[in-house]
């Protein structure tokens, strides 16, 4: 028999790089909610990654949290991610 599928969960992270501390959770929920969190990200061009290990880990912590020092590495493989995305998305210059 198999186990009964989990409703799809989001959270939604905030990070300033000029400002100081890490990045803070600024939304997170499951089924419907989770699904609206996608929605806007895709409305605002914000890319979306599916990590459900990290969404797990990010889900415990609460609105406005930074995330802690132990999420700082998984974290930050995901901005690389999404910096690279924007960096490819931008035109180039002529040269």
């Amino acid at each position: 028999m198999s186990e009964p599928e989990r409703p799809k969960r989001a959270t939604a992270l905030r990070y300033d790089r000029a400002a100081a501390g890490a990045p803070r959770v600024v939304a997170t929920g499951a089924g419907m909610i989770a699904e609206r969190i996608v929605e806007i990200a895709a409305e605002q061009g914000i890319p979306v990654r599916e990590e459900p290990a990290l969404v797990e880990a990010l889900s415990r912590l609460e609105l406005e949290q930074e995330i802690p020092p132990e999420l700082f590495v998984a974290v930050a493989e995901v901005l690389v991610w999404a910096y690279g995305l924007e960096a490819k998305r931008r035109p180039t210059a002529p040269r």
